[in-house]
């Protein structure tokens, strides 16, 4: 089995006006982008040339927003989500220390764009 181009595990998915996870996970592989619930389960999947994905202005640095078979789901992406196991206290001290990284949701957007072949 390959690895997949992108995986992101702990990513919460909405779908307006409700939540469909908390700690899903969105993969790219094979050509297509797959969004997953915690356990697992399919929410939705469509090959890569056909799913719409940007951040919008009003978004935050870890969220993005994706078109899937027509379907609008914001997700947001923790580069040490609630699943990861990393993450510290949440004191203003540790959010301040926190180590520049590139951006999950860019991560996201830049292998979307490299599997569908755009530039």
């Amino acid at each position: 089995m390959t690895e997949p181009e992108f995986s992101a595990r702990g990513v919460g998915i909405t779908r307006w006006p409700r939540s469909l996870t908390r700690a899903g996970e969105v993969r790219i592989e094979g050509g297509r982008l797959a969004l997953l619930t915690s356990y697992g389960s399919e929410i939705d999947s469509a090959p890569v040339t056909a799913v719409r994905a940007g951040r919008p202005w009003f978004a935050g640095p870890d969220e993005a927003v994706a078109t899937v078979n027509g379907t609008r789901y914001r997700l947001t992406l923790h580069g040490k989500g609630r699943d990861g196991g990393t993450a510290k206290a949440s004191g203003p001290e540790q959010r301040s220390e926190r180590p520049a990284e590139p951006e999950e949701s860019g991560r996201f957007l830049a292998a979307l764009k490299r599997a569908a072949g755009r530039r």
